[in-house]
């Protein structure tokens, strides 16, 4: 059982911002975990399920890797046959340089470029990057942040810059390059604004 944004805009947003509270809650249930199990948590299962939980009632293949192709404004993302390789990629980058001392958000900010870029679902890609580019930030804290207002909302209010900075990741990608540098610094200043806001 779905609604359709174009047969009721009205009841769709509603339902998507309700779709995008339960999807928070399940965050900070994920990020629990991952704090007690260490970034190994950090897999398919828990992207599927924020996924599902970002577009129930609004989508109806919520939950799993898309099997047909997508479209993304000027991005054309990878063909749907390539999905599940790529995420298996995704996962092993993350693993592998999870103990990097580097800039604390820049693996997030990978994740965030990267599923934004490889858009493994059908619907709700922006929302469950979001989500998983802050588990991530959290993981590397070690506990789950305060502030009134998390960083995927910040995001959410001024889309402007993240648009930006994810263009500039994908045109260094496009070079033969790898840099989410002002991903990383964009995500810094966000981490910073909320948590000069804790309650």
């Amino acid at each position: 059982m779905s609604v359709r944004e174009k047969d009721n805009p009205v009841l769709f947003a509603k339902i998507q911002e309700q779709n995008l509270l339960r999807q928070y809650d399940l965050l900070s249930n994920c990020i629990e975990i991952g704090i007690e199990k260490g970034v190994e948590s950090f897999d398919k299962y828990t992207l599927w399920t924020l996924n599902y939980a970002a577009v129930a009632n609004i989508a109806q293949f919520g939950g799993r890797y898309r099997e047909e192709p997508i479209y993304v404004g000027n991005h054309r993302p990878p063909h749907f046959n390539l999905v599940p390789n790529l995420m298996d990629r995704f996962f092993s980058v993350m693993h592998e340089n999870w103990i990097n001392p580097d800039h604390p958000t820049l693996l997030p900010a990978y994740a965030l470029w990267r599923l934004n870029w490889i858009h493994p679902f059908v619907e709700g890609n922006g929302r469950t990057a979001r989500a998983a580019c802050y588990y991530l930030i959290c993981l590397r804290a070690g506990r789950i942040l305060s502030g009134r207002k998390i960083v995927p909302e910040r995001i959410r209010e001024n889309r402007e810059p993240y648009y930006k900075a994810l263009q500039a990741a994908d045109q260094a990608w496009d070079e033969g390059q790898f840099d989410v540098t002002e991903l990383a610094e964009y995500l810094g200043g966000l981490l910073k604004d909320q948590l000069s806001e804790e309650i």
